[in-house]
Order: structure tokens, then sequence, then C-alpha cells
């Protein structure tokens, strides 16, 4: 699964830029120029949106152990590729941008940008984030990492109840991402009810939903 939120056993620093993040991200970039080929604002929504960016060197460093990194079989396999499909093109390029902007000036990567730095990246003057992050820690690094940054809203709590009170924007155009980390024996039926009751807010909003594909 790709980046969720970031409370029990999962730390998603350990997994991020692995291939599911690059699947994730590219579709949500898709979906944001989808959004965009309108010149009207519209809101973005995720309601578990962890810390924001991630260095990737700490992906070699557990708790108390030295783990294999997972995004060298993700954003590492397209780092170098001298040609890409156009919508990986546009995903790496923002990755490679932020990559640089944080000061690596090394050929492999290693300042990761999270689906809200991406998200900010990426948006008009006329659009805004709306960023919900429940578990304390992750909640205050994402406060410092878009302390200075206009149009994006943090809150330290949770995105399935704070989502209500989000839709509809005064803007009339949404789209929410919901990609938490399934670690309860409850989080798919929380999934469908928050989905239900946003649509039922906002029939127009567009919906993302990340969730793992098990046996159960």
């Amino acid at each position: 699964r790709g980046q969720g939120s970031r409370r029990l056993n999962y730390r998603h620093h350990y997994h991020a830029g692995n291939f599911a993040d690059v699947m994730k991200h590219a579709a949500l970039v898709r979906l944001v120029r989808a959004m965009q080929r309108k010149a009207k604002g519209f809101l973005y929504v995720d309601t578990h949106a962890g810390r924001g960016r991630y260095d990737l060197e700490s992906a070699a460093r557990g708790d108390t152990l030295e783990r294999k990194p997972e995004w060298p079989e993700g954003i590492g396999r397209l780092w170098s590729r001298p040609k890409l499909p156009e919508a990986l093109a546009d995903y790496v390029g923002l990755v490679r941008t932020y990559d640089q902007k944080l000061g690596n000036l090394e050929p492999l990567p290693r300042f990761y940008p999270g689906s809200p730095r991406l998200m900010r990246m990426l948006m008009r003057p006329q659009d805004r984030l709306s960023l919900f992050e429940k578990q304390p820690g992750e909640a205050a690094a994402l406060r410092a990492e878009f302390a200075r940054s206009g149009g994006v809203g943090v809150q330290a709590a949770d995105g399935y109840a704070g989502l209500r009170g989000q839709l509809p924007p005064p803007e009339k155009r949404a789209l929410v991402l919901i990609d938490p980390p399934f670690e309860t024996k409850d989080e798919f039926s929380r999934v469908v009810e928050a989905v239900g009751a946003g649509l039922g807010r906002m029939p127009s909003a567009v919906f993302a939903i990340w969730y793992p594909l098990t046996e159960r």
C-alpha cells in the first residue's frame, strides 16, 4: 500500500518512494492536471496526509536495526530512465525538482515529496489544500513543512470526521484522497462511510481511494 496515516506499527518513511507510491502519486498528478483543465479553482482534501516529505536515507535505518529500503524498486527504477510515458515523466520531474530544491546534488534521489507536497507543487493560486493527520508527531512535521505556504490548511485531527466539514467547499469543486493505514478491522467500513457521506454532501466531488488488495 501507499502513504497513509502514521500510527501504531506503520512508519511510512521506511516505504516512501516505493512502487506503490509511484503508482499513487503518478495517478494523483494526472487527476490534478485533469481538474486544472478548468480555470476555476478546487479544494484538495487529504484525510491521512502524513508528514509531507521524506528523507530516503532514513529508509535504511529502522527503529533498532538496519532494513532494506523500498525506494530503489520504486522511484529508483525510474530516476535515470531517459524515456518515460508522459504520466510518469510528469511525476518524476516533480520529484526531481523537489529533491534538487532541498539541496541534493547526488545522482540518486534523497528527498521524496509525499502527497501533500506534490499537490502543493501543482496548486494554482485559485486552488486550496486541506490536510488532516491524526498522529501528533506526523501532524507537527506536516505543520512545519507548510508553515510558510499560503492556501494550505493543516489540522491535527481525524480526517474521516473532518471531511464532512470540508464539503461542499466555496469553490464547488473538490478532489479527495483517502489513504489510510488499514491497521484496524473497521478501516474498510470507515472508508465506505466517509465516501458515502462525502458524496451525499457533494455528488460532484472526485474521490481517490488507496487500498490494499488482500485475500481478505
